[in-house]
């Protein structure tokens, strides 16, 4: 069968597009649980001695720069970390979606240090794999948020959501650091 894809396609989706109706089976979801532990790490390694130039360098043509890209993970997974407790504690809480571009635009995100988002990862990714790690395969599938683009989300399927999410940006990077020569 041909590759269809387009070079951009390869550059935006390194991992390839999010498999959002994708079976879960119990190791799918095992494995989600484990990059979401695992993501503060990678990500760091993936930025480790970058400099301010390169941080400010965008991992494909009209992408977000590898800063920009930093501080998106730690704003989508604050976002992901306070859905999953309001699933946990109110039945379907409605979830609006927000502007990830025009949050990415914002000062802090094309100009603070990356240290800071990856400081911030690392201490909420503690909580989440901590909290994730209480429950079992049933309250993962039973509690779920109403989002507002997306329709109902369970935990369970907001694990493999976040877990590619995290693979997805970290690729970005390493695929630009690739590129380069970096």
């Amino acid at each position: 069968m041909p590759d269809d894809s387009s070079p951009d396609d390869t550059l935006r989706y390194p991992v390839g597009p999010l498999p959002i109706d994708a079976p879960l089976t119990d190791d799918g979801v095992s494995a989600g649980l484990f990059e979401i532990a695992a993501l503060p790490t990678r990500l760091a390694a993936a930025v480790a001695g970058l400099n301010d130039e390169q941080l400010d360098t965008p991992y494909r043509p009209g992408g977000w720069t590898v800063r920009q890209v930093v501080h998106h993970l730690a704003d989508s997974h604050m976002n992901a970390y306070v859905r999953f407790r309001l699933a946990l504690t109110v039945h379907h809480p409605a979830i609006v979606a927000y502007d990830e571009s025009a949050w990415a635009e914002l000062p802090d995100a094309r100009s603070l240090p990356v240290t800071v988002s990856l400081t911030l990862l690392e201490a909420l990714h503690a909580r989440w794999t901590a909290l994730l790690g209480t429950l079992d395969r049933e309250r993962l599938r039973a509690s779920a948020y109403r989002h507002s683009e997306l329709g109902l989300i369970s935990i369970e399927r907001a694990v493999a959501i976040y877990a590619w999410h995290g693979r997805h940006h970290v690729a970005h990077i390493t695929a630009l650091r690739e590129r380069n020569g970096w």
